[in-house]
């Protein structure tokens, strides 16, 4: 015997409960996904940290004869400086070393600047590098993001929690940037140019000389009729006597001359 008998009531009451139970599991496993999700965030948080760090380190290394020379700290260092110094604290159980860096910064521009560094009392450090090393949680758009991404990338069936974003669509392109910033590198809040909006339309023919040149002043015009005029070159050769000695072409009278050489002569 089966319970004694079939029960409606006691059929129904038990499917409700099977569904409720079997949508708390589902919750469980997104609960489960979105805490493993915050747990990768905060993986590609410390890379980017990391990537940071290793630039102001490079940033000491290129400027190490400043650093030796000036007692007083360069003001093209102070950012550099400061975020090693309070870095060194959060992240000394994945890199040991920089904690040996912040103690000789420290020696070298006193032990009250490194504690007003640590405190970020200062203002200088960096404060993309404090995001990505703070405390908080990650924001809850960003991990319906990931999660969006992972789903479409292994053909997962996921719905968007409405609650966090009723606009997020299993088609819409995720963007997993958190914030805007700066690229890696860059200083000073420097904005790069971002790209957007229709490209150009291009000419459907090349545009004229005229056109691409455009009209210049009427002083840089050439008028060629008031160049000066050059004389008329000749048809015909000269003669064959122009410019000639016309004296050259007589004959020398031998006996002239040496009667006058005679005379000249008889009178010496």
């Amino acid at each position: 015997m089966l319970g004694g008998g079939f029960k409606a009531e006691r059929l129904r009451v038990n499917l409700r409960l099977v569904i409720n139970r079997l949508k708390l599991l589902e919750k469980k496993k997104n609960e489960r996904a979105r805490i493993r999700v915050e747990h990768i965030i905060r993986e590609d948080y410390l890379v980017e940290a990391m990537e940071i760090l290793e630039l102001y380190c490079d940033l000491l290394l290129t400027r190490f004869g400043l650093i030796q020379s000036m007692k007083e700290l360069d003001p093209g260092l102070q950012e550099a400086v400061s975020t090693l110094i309070w870095a060194a604290p959060r992240i000394q159980a994945e890199v040991s070393e920089l904690r040996t860096v912040s103690e000789q910064l420290c020696a070298k521009y006193s032990k009250e600047y490194g504690k007003l560094c640590r405190t970020n009392q200062i203002g200088t450090v960096n404060d993309r590098l404090m995001h990505k090393l703070g405390v908080e949680a990650p924001p809850k758009i960003l991990v319906e993001r990931y999660l969006i991404e992972i789903a479409k990338n292994y053909n997962v069936p996921y719905e968007p929690d409405a609650m966090v974003r009723p606009e997020v669509s299993l088609g819409e392109e995720a963007d997993l940037i958190d914030e805007p910033f700066n690229p890696i590198g860059t200083y000073n809040n420097f904005q790069h140019p971002m790209g957007g909006g229709p490209p150009p339309q291009l000419p459907t023919c090349p545009p004229t000389y005229e056109s691409a040149v455009g009209p210049g002043p009427s002083s840089q015009m050439f008028d060629n009729n008031s160049l000066p005029e050059l004389p008329s070159v000749p048809d015909t050769l000269p003669s064959a006597s122009f410019g000639k000695n016309t004296t050259s072409s007589d004959d020398i009278d031998f006996d002239d001359l040496t009667r006058r050489f005679e005379e000249l002569k008889k009178k010496t």
